[in-house]
Protein backbone atom coordinates (compact mmCIF):
# COMPACT_ATOMS: atom_id res chain seq x y z
CA UNK A 1 0.00 0.00 0.00
CA UNK A 2 1.12 3.54 -0.86
CA UNK A 3 -0.57 6.91 0.70
CA UNK A 4 -0.81 10.19 -0.58
CA UNK A 5 -1.86 13.10 0.82
CA UNK A 6 -3.14 16.24 -0.89
CA UNK A 7 -2.83 18.77 1.66
CA UNK A 8 -4.96 21.33 -0.37
CA UNK A 9 -8.34 19.17 0.14
CA UNK A 10 -7.94 18.70 3.82
CA UNK A 11 -10.26 20.05 5.61
CA UNK A 12 -8.45 19.27 9.17
CA UNK A 13 -11.32 17.29 10.59
CA UNK A 14 -8.57 15.05 12.22
CA UNK A 15 -10.49 11.70 11.66
CA UNK A 16 -7.71 10.12 10.20
CA UNK A 17 -5.04 10.99 13.07
CA UNK A 18 -7.73 9.29 15.65
CA UNK A 19 -7.68 6.41 13.22
CA UNK A 20 -4.31 6.05 12.25
CA UNK A 21 -1.92 7.57 14.36
CA UNK A 22 0.90 5.93 13.11
CA UNK A 23 0.30 6.89 9.55
CA UNK A 24 -1.42 10.52 10.00
CA UNK A 25 -0.85 13.72 11.81
CA UNK A 26 -1.43 16.93 11.50
CA UNK A 27 -0.15 20.20 11.75
CA UNK A 28 -0.22 22.79 15.17
CA UNK A 29 -0.66 25.98 13.42
CA UNK A 30 -4.09 24.94 10.95
CA UNK A 31 -4.49 20.95 11.76
CA UNK A 32 -3.97 20.27 8.09
CA UNK A 33 -3.40 16.58 7.65
CA UNK A 34 0.57 15.35 7.70
CA UNK A 35 1.46 12.27 6.50
CA UNK A 36 3.76 9.52 8.84
CA UNK A 37 4.41 6.82 7.22
CA UNK A 38 3.51 6.36 3.00
CA UNK A 39 4.39 2.93 2.97
CA UNK A 40 2.65 1.24 6.47
CA UNK A 41 2.74 -2.16 7.67
CA UNK A 42 0.50 -4.44 6.21
CA UNK A 43 -1.50 -4.86 9.65
CA UNK A 44 -2.58 -0.96 9.57
CA UNK A 45 -4.38 -1.28 6.35
CA UNK A 46 -7.25 -2.06 6.82
CA UNK A 47 -7.44 0.80 9.37
CA UNK A 48 -5.44 3.05 6.59
CA UNK A 49 -8.56 1.85 3.95
CA UNK A 50 -11.41 3.14 7.12
CA UNK A 51 -9.26 6.80 7.45
CA UNK A 52 -9.52 6.95 3.48
CA UNK A 53 -13.01 6.32 3.87
CA UNK A 54 -14.60 8.78 6.44
CA UNK A 55 -12.04 11.58 5.20
CA UNK A 56 -14.68 14.49 4.35
CA UNK A 57 -12.08 16.25 2.16
CA UNK A 58 -11.31 13.46 0.34
CA UNK A 59 -7.37 14.28 0.88
CA UNK A 60 -6.24 10.86 1.02
CA UNK A 61 -5.26 8.55 -1.78
CA UNK A 62 -4.48 4.71 -1.65
CA UNK A 63 -2.98 2.82 -3.90
CA UNK A 64 -3.04 -1.31 -3.42
CA UNK A 65 -0.26 -1.95 -5.31
CA UNK A 66 3.32 -0.65 -4.22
Amino acid sequence: MNITVDQDKCCGAGTCVLLAPDVFDQRDEDGIVVLLDEKPPAELHDIVREAASVCPGVAISLSENA
